[in-house]
C-alpha cells in the first residue's frame, strides 16, 4: 500500500467534491444562524444564549451528515458508474488504496466544512457577547468530525455494494438509530419483554452509539468532560471506522467490473 497513491486519490476526491456546490451549505448556515440571533431574545426568556450555542452546533451535524451520507454512498458508485473504475482499477492502484484515499478525500472535504462554519460561529458569538468555552466549542468540533468519519465509512460500506438510493436511506438509519440506541436500550428494559430486550441490546451493540461523540450539551452548559472517558470515545469512533472501512474493502475487492 502506497501513501503516495493514497494521496494522490484523496486530493484528487477533495477537488472533486469541493466543486460540487458543497460550499452553498457554508452560506444557508450562516444564513440560519443570523435569522436565529434576531428571533431567539424575542421568544426566549433568559435562555437564547444556550439554545443558540446548542442551535449553532446543532446545524452543523445535520449538514455536515447531510455530506457525509449523500456524498459518501456515491463516491464508489460514481466511478462505477462511469466506468472510471475500470480506468483506476488495471492502474497500480489496489482497491484498499481507492477505499481509503475516498474516505480521506471526503473527511478532508468536512474538515474544511466544519472549520469554516466554526469560524462564522464564533464570530457571531463574540459578535453577540455570548459567553462559552472556546476549547470546549473545538473539541466539539473534533468530535464532531469523528463522528463525520464514521458516518462516512458508513456510506462508502453501504456504497460499495448496492445503489445510491438504497444506500443513503440504509446511511440515514444508521445516522437516526445510531442517536437513538441508548434510548432504544433504555426502552427495551422498561419494556419487561425479553424478546425485545434482547432486541434492543443487540442493536445497541451492532449500531455506532454516535451520541458519545455528541458534546452539545456539555458546550452550552460549560461542563468539560472525563478525559479518560474523552479518549475511550475518540479510540471507540477511530476502531468503529476502521472496521467500517476493512468491511468496505474486502466487499469492494470481491465486487468483478
Amino acid at each position: 500500500m502506497s501513501l503516495a497513491r493514497i494521496w494522490a486519490i484523496a486530493a484528487n476526491g477533495f477537488r472533486e467534491v469541493i466543486r460540487d456546490r458543497i460550499l452553498y451549505f457554508i452560506g444557508f448556515f450562516a444564513l440560519i444562524l443570523l435569522f436565529a440571533l434576531k428571533l431567539l431574545p424575542n421568544i426566549s426568556l433568559g435562555t437564547h444564549e444556550k439554545i443558540f450555542l446548542d442551535l449553532g452546533l446543532g446545524i452543523m451535524g445535520i449538514l455536515g451528515a447531510i455530506v457525509a451520507i449523500f456524498v459518501g454512498t456515491g463516491l464508489i458508485n460514481k466511478e462505477i458508474e462511469k466506468r472510471t473504475v475500470l480506468v483506476l482499477i488495471p492502474k497500480p492502484i489496489s482497491r484498499t488504496e481507492f477505499i481509503i484515499g475516498k474516505h480521506l478525500g471526503l473527511c478532508a472535504v468536512l474538515a474544511v466544512m466544519l472549520t469554516v462554519m466554526s469560524g462564522i460561529f464564533l464570530l457571531l458569538l463574540y459578535g453577540s457577547k455570548i459567553n462559552y468555552s472556546p476549547g470546549l466549542l473545538l473539541l466539539s468540533q473534533l468530535y464532531l468530525l469523528l463522528e463525520l468519519a464514521l458516518l462516512t465509512a458508513v456510506a462508502i460500506a453501504f456504497g460499495v455494494f448496492t445503489s445510491s438510493i438504497l444506500a443513503t436511506l440504509l446511511s440515514l438509519g444508521i445516522y437516526l438509530m445510531g442517536h437513538l440506541s441508548t434510548d432504544l436500550l433504555k426502552l427495551g428494559q422498561i419494556s419487561k419483554n425479553t424478546n425485545l430486550e434482547a432486541l434492543t441490546r443487540n442493536l445497541y451493540l451492532i449500531l455506532p452509539d454516535l451520541e458519545r461523540l455528541n458534546l452539545r450539551n456539555e458546550v452550552a452548559y460549560g461542563i468539560w468532560p472525563n478525559g479518560s472517558l474523552l479518549l475511550s470515545d475518540a479510540l471507540y469512533a477511530i476502531l468503529y471506522t476502521a472496521i467500517l472501512l476493512g468491511i468496505a474493502i474486502i466487499i469492494f475487492s470481491r465486487r468483478q467490473f
